[in-house]
């Protein structure tokens, strides 16, 4: 497979007239070295060496100007599922508090000196979680336009050295290196094929080498999986919900070893929630208005696994 056909295939959306608009916006926006603090939100506000046109950002007009230009440009890149931020004091407060899910698994991680990738990273808010904790190399897989440009906005100041692919977890056989650490969060629910994926990303990895997934299960002894009939939470391509020996089952199949349970957790309206920074709805309304333990086709509402798998 010729992924730097894919990769241009896919920077086509950047012609499409919103992304166009958005890249010119990008691309007026100084570049420079900010402050950069990788707590539960990702903050990038100024520090003292932040000067990029003669003392401009300790000007007080100019840098009023320029958070203007911040501003703007953030909501242009609407919507945010993946955060949250502060970007010169905007606060982008976006759909997922994604530091609940980073914070059940920190405690299991130790990426010292290996080389990590994330399928469907989104505008990688996991990986700049990531910068400090001694990987080698950090790659981020998303095949969305919008959350790439996200990701460029963001990385303008925090140049993380991240390396961002526009393809997606079929891709990962093909590419140029194996990973030693593959996150693959709230991904193989919306395949097909889960055991497929499962083999790509087994395919991907380094002898040795471990997956960090996650998915939504259905709480039930036994070796099932959920199939929702049109939607499942409004989802459309959501295919398979397993309980977690189904999914035991799936990893097995594509000859992973030593599943372990990291941790479970219902997925409530605190950790994702409708905001300003989002268009459309969010779990509030996708849940049953009268029994918030189902979902509005009547199945049980989300809860999600997350799980190491060794190559």
């Amino acid at each position: 497979m010729n992924l730097d056909l894919v990769r241009e295939e896919n920077l086509k959306a950047l012609e499409f007239k919103d992304n166009k608009e958005i890249l010119s916006l990008l691309q007026v926006l100084p570049e420079f070295k900010a402050k950069v603090e990788l707590g539960d939100v990702v903050k990038i506000s100024k520090n003292r060496e932040s000067i990029f046109d003669k003392n401009s950002l300790n000007d007080n007009a100019k840098f009023s100007e320029f958070q203007e230009q911040i501003y703007k440009t953030a909501k242009a890149l609407m919507p945010w599922r993946k955060g949250p931020f502060e970007v010169f004091e905007t606060f982008i407060d976006s759909e997922w508090q994604s530091f609940i899910k980073f914070n059940i698994l920190k405690p299991h991680l130790n990426l010292d000196g290996k080389i990590v990738a994330d399928v469907g990273c989104n505008n990688c808010y996991y990986l700049f979680k990531m910068v400090e904790m001694g990987a080698s190399k950090l790659v981020g897989f998303d095949p969305s336009v919008r959350t790439y440009l996200q990701f460029l906005f963001l990385d303008k100041f925090i140049q993380s050295g991240i390396k961002y692919e526009l393809l997606g977890v079929e891709h990962l056989p093909f590419y140029e290196h194996k990973f030693d650490t593959i996150f693959c969060l709230g991904v193989i629910y919306h395949r097909s094929n889960p055991v497929r994926m499962l083999k790509e990303l087994k395919a991907s990895l380094n002898k040795g080498g471990e997956v960090i997934l996650d998915t939504m299960y259905i709480e039930m002894d036994g070796e099932f999986a959920l199939t929702p009939k049109n939607s499942y939470a409004k989802m459309s391509n959501v295919y398979f919900i397993p309980s977690v020996k189904a999914l035991q089952n799936w990893c097995e199949r594509a000859k992973f070893k030593d599943f372990e349970v990291l941790a479970t957790k219902e997925t409530d309206l605190n950790e994702q929630r409708k905001t300003q920074w989002i268009q459309g709805f969010s779990l509030g309304d996708f849940l049953d208005p009268n029994d918030k333990s189902k979902t509005v086709e009547g199945y049980p509402a989300p809860k999600r696994v997350y799980v190491r798998i060794k190559a």
